[in-house]
Formats: C-alpha cells, structure tokens, sequence
C-alpha cells in the first residue's frame, strides 16, 4: 500500500508516517520511481507506535521494544524490563518535579 492509503486506513497524517520512517519506526519497501510502499502489516505497526508513544515513550524507546509488540502487548525481549524501567524512573523524575512546582506554585503569597 502506498502513503496515503496507509494514512487513510490509520488516521496517521503522512507527515507523521515520514517521521516514523525517520526514526525507523517504520521501514517501507521503494518502488522504482520512489513511492513508498508499505506491507500488509504497517497498519498494525502504526496502530502499536502510537499506543506506545501514547505512554509517554520517547521515538528511541519504541524503537528498542517494537519488535517485542504484540497484541497482546509487550513481550519479554533482551532489553524489554531496562527500557522500561528507564522510562518508568524518568516518569518518576518528572512527576516528582511537576510535584514541587504544585507546592511551590500554591504556596506563592498572594498579595
């Protein structure tokens, strides 16, 4: 399938599926004169890269755990638990920062 029909049967703009190539979320076949030609299962694959980015993972992650996806979700690989738990204390860091700036934000006096 090309381009637009992948976007069409995803909702994924065809921007957004240029720049899933450029980070290598997606790797489409060229046809001669340099359409881009996706197999049968890209739309399940765009389907997974955005239920993953939608937890917050950054483009680098997704790329590490994508072959692990399923669907029934992400199966144990070489490096599935650190990428994860890498992600998990970056999480951690930054709700514990939003948390400060809530205090600190609340507790300005008013004058």
């Amino acid at each position: 399938m090309l381009i637009g029909e992948l976007s069409r049967s995803t909702g994924v703009t065809t921007r957004l599926l240029r720049y899933y190539e450029e980070q290598e979320l997606l790797v489409p076949q060229r046809d001669s004169n340099g359409y881009r030609r996706y197999d049968d299962q890209a739309p399940e694959r765009v389907r997974r890269i955005r239920t993953l980015l939608d937890t917050g993972l950054p483009t680098r992650s997704i790329r590490e755990l994508l072959p692990c996806a399923t669907d029934a979700g992400i199966q144990s690989c070489d490096r599935t638990r650190s990428v994860l738990d890498a992600n998990l204390t970056r999480l951690d860091r930054q709700i514990s920062e939003l948390t400060r700036r809530r205090a600190a934000l609340i507790e300005l006096p008013l004058a």
